[in-house]
């Protein structure tokens, strides 16, 4: 699903005006409608039904909105922000509409939060998706009012305050329990810092003509469950149809991270999965996991004698960084293995060894595949970026001009391509910040890579599964007492 800008969703409106055609005031009634409906499953009659609208279309949704709740027998108070004499022509309809049902309507002057018995649940349709200045006078009191009232909102496409395109740093936004947003989400719905502002977001389909998304390009994806196929296994496969991955992991102390990551590859329907580590370290792996193959690390040989073209020949993907650690020889290891043909992940602790050793970064084949976490992004740079608009921003020129993917990880994890696009995750929860995920999500790309996904694919894909997994280990467990292990469990 593509996502788009302030600026193109009015441009989707008017082609749909323009080409299904339907008249401006009629595809506001369809919207509002999809936001009723919804607003209905969430909050049930009982509740008295306080509406802020504002001037623009937003509030012109608030009012057809209105009317719809007061036909379904709902108690419905409409507070007009603003002047209405200076709103727009769809607002002026829809208020006279509002008034012509009998609707109660007030001024944002009039409105009182005085506490009450009474449940109540407030509607926010103030501003729309293309505020892009600071918020004022009594704009900004009502919003402060609402806040303060903490009585539930519900933000109709957009929460008031919050900018669609970037970040506004100004305190003045409405806090919202949900946002139900027409159409498609927006880049304001993947920066952290909105969080609290948009409260849960769910996408309302409000037919907007769907040759517009075909045609329009944007940055900016967000990946769900209906983008992927899967593909079949063939009944005469056989291991070596799957593909051969090699992990280089673990090392004294940290064999977990090995352990977790190749589980992931194998639970992902790779062939085979050859694990490197230490030589000491056999025992571990064979007793953990009886199905993967050791192979000892002699880290003692010289640069032109540790992984040799002929010693990664039978591997189709290969897999460094989780648990490894940080000392010179690895260096070494890493450096052997940035030489080859092979599609490449790297992760953890060998994203960090390339941050102390720079001048490796030349070395590093395009379309390699990146597991930063933001930590080790920045340390990967070598910037600091202060907000989430700064991090997209960065991180969509550094996997551009480098020609790799970069897969940063968190809420919504971030894939950024060659091509300059970002895809955002839908899957995954926060149950899954602990320990070993992220050595998880390196054994599931590893194995994608390995059954010949292209590395886009495999990143994309690699992170929806491992989300998808851990949304299946939530409902079985909870988001407190999630591990790593249960995401692997529920891998399918």
């Amino acid at each position: 699903m593509k996502v788009f800008s302030a600026a193109q969703i009015k441009a989707w409106d008017q082609y749909t005006i323009k080409n299904e055609p339907i008249a401006s005031i009629d595809l506001m009634e369809r919207a509002s409608s999809s936001f009723t409906k919804r607003f209905c499953e969430l909050y049930n009659s009982d509740f008295k039904v306080l509406i802020f609208a504002g001037p623009g279309n937003n509030g012109g949704d608030g009012l057809a909105i209105a009317r719809m709740l007061h036909q379904n027998g709902y108690d419905i108070e409409t507070v007009i922000c603003g002047e209405s004499e200076n709103g727009t022509e769809d607002f002026k309809t829809n208020l006279k509409r509002a008034e012509n049902q009998g609707i109660k309507i007030i001024s944002a002057e009039d409105i009182e939060f005085k506490k009450s018995i009474e449940k109540r649940v407030i509607i926010d349709a103030i501003f729309g998706n293309g505020l892009n200045r600071k918020i004022e006078g009594i704009f900004a009191e009502i919003i402060n009012k609402i806040n303060e009232s903490n009585i539930e909102v519900v933000a109709v496409d957009f929460p008031s305050g919050v900018f669609c395109d970037y970040l506004n740093t100004d305190d003045v936004k409405i806090k919202a329990k949900y946002t139900l947003t027409f159409q498609c989400p927006k880049p304001a719905f993947f920066m952290k810092e909105n969080e609290e502002y948009l409260g849960e977001w769910e996408i309302l389909d409000i037919g907007l003509h769907p040759d517009f998304e075909k045609k329009s390009e944007t940055n900016f994806y967000f990946t769900l469950k209906e983008d992927f196929i899967e593909r079949p296994r063939a009944k005469f496969s056989h291991k070596g149809t799957y593909g051969h991955a090699l992990l280089i992991a673990g090392s004294h102390g940290m064999m977990g991270a090995a352990i977790l990551a190749s589980k992931a590859c194998l639970r992902s329907g790779v062939g085979k999965v050859s694990i490197s580590a230490g030589n000491k370290e056999n025992d571990i792996i064979q007793i953990a996991i009886p199905e993967a193959i050791f192979l000892p690390n002699d880290l003692e040989k010289s640069i032109s004698e540790i992984w040799t073209e002929k010693e990664l020949e039978p591997f189709d993907a290969i897999g460094i960084g989780p648990g490894i650690g940080q000392k010179e020889e690895r260096v070494i290891e890493l450096e052997a293995i940035l030489k080859t043909k092979k599609p490449l992940v790297i992760d953890a602790d060998a994203i960090n060894l390339l941050a102390k050793n720079r001048e490796l970064l030349e070395n590093v084949p395009a379309n390699t595949i990146f597991t930063p976490h933001l930590k080790e992004f920045k340390n990967l740079t070598g910037e600091n970026p202060e907000n989430s608009f700064e991090t997209f921003d960065l991180l969509r020129n550094f996997a551009s001009e480098n020609q790799w993917i970069i897969v940063l990880k968190g809420y919504h994890t971030a894939v950024a391509l060659p091509d300059g696009s970002i895809h955002f995750n839908s899957s995954g929860n926060p149950g899954m910040a602990t320990a070993g995920s992220g050595d998880v999500l390196t054994g599931v790309i590893l194995a994608y890579l390995a059954q010949g996904f292209s590395p886009q694919e495999a990143a994309i894909k690699g992170v929806f599964d491992h989300g998808k997994a851990g949304d299946a280990a939530a409902q079985i467990r909870s988001y407190k007492s999630l591990i790593a292990s249960d995401i692997i469990e529920n891998l399918r």
